[in-house]
């Protein structure tokens, strides 16, 4: 099985991002019948979904998973749904790595309201906390770069008939990113790590 794992580059105030360091590890993982293949993806709402689209013609993956940082958020939290919708929220809130700031804007016009990841969430959440790590279904990926992400690359393999299964899973942030922020809730990025080699397995095994 071929699996292909994107992250983002940092983005906003971030120094790191702890997905880009998650797949480069990744990169070096030998899992039994897994051929892991990675990509970082730039934080630029008109360039990360193409630029993995391309990874996807050049790898032809059985399985797309994309990984992003939700800061603020304590477990592993798969999504459930990709949203066609891109818009900045907040007044003065940083857009993406090249200053736009969309608002209320359709990723794809005329595109479905919605679209289901097809990776198997609930037993992916099962596992993670079954081996003691906290974890819950997610089911809003926001409308910033992560729902993108998710929602165009469903939409890709749904307009091709694909049977590629793809979807999008939240770390919390590193207690690196949270040094200056104290009661924000983090995770070390060694079990993230763990989680992702948890998420691997259970996505071969499914």
């Amino acid at each position: 099985m071929k699996i292909l794992i994107s992250g983002f580059e940092p983005f906003g105030k971030l120094e790191s991002n702890p997905t880009e360091a998650l797949v480069k590890e990744a990169a070096d993982w030998k899992i039994e019948g897994i051929d892991i293949r990675t990509v970082v993806l730039p934080v630029v709402y008109r360039e990360c979904a193409a630029r993995l689209q391309e990874e996807i013609e050049a790898v032809k993956p059985d399985v797309v998973l994309s990984l992003g940082v939700a800061v603020g958020r304590s477990a592993v939290t798969p999504e459930r749904i990709g949203i066609n919708v891109q818009h900045t929220e907040g007044e003065g809130k940083f857009g993406d790595n090249s200053g736009r700031k969309p608002d209320n804007e359709p990723l794809i016009e005329g595109g479905p309201d919605g679209l289901f990841a097809t990776l198997p969430n609930r037993e992916i959440t099962r596992a993670l906390t079954d081996s003691g790590i906290p974890a819950q279904i997610s089911n809003s990926a926001g409308t910033y770069i992560c729902n993108n992400t998710l929602y165009e690359t469903l939409c890709y393999v749904r307009e091709r008939g694909s049977q590629i299964k793809a979807g999008f899973i939240h770390v919390p942030a590193t207690p690196e990113m949270a040094s200056h922020t104290p009661h924000v809730p983090t995770m070390s990025l060694d079990v993230q790590a763990k989680a992702l080699k948890t998420i691997l397995t259970v996505i071969r095994e499914n």
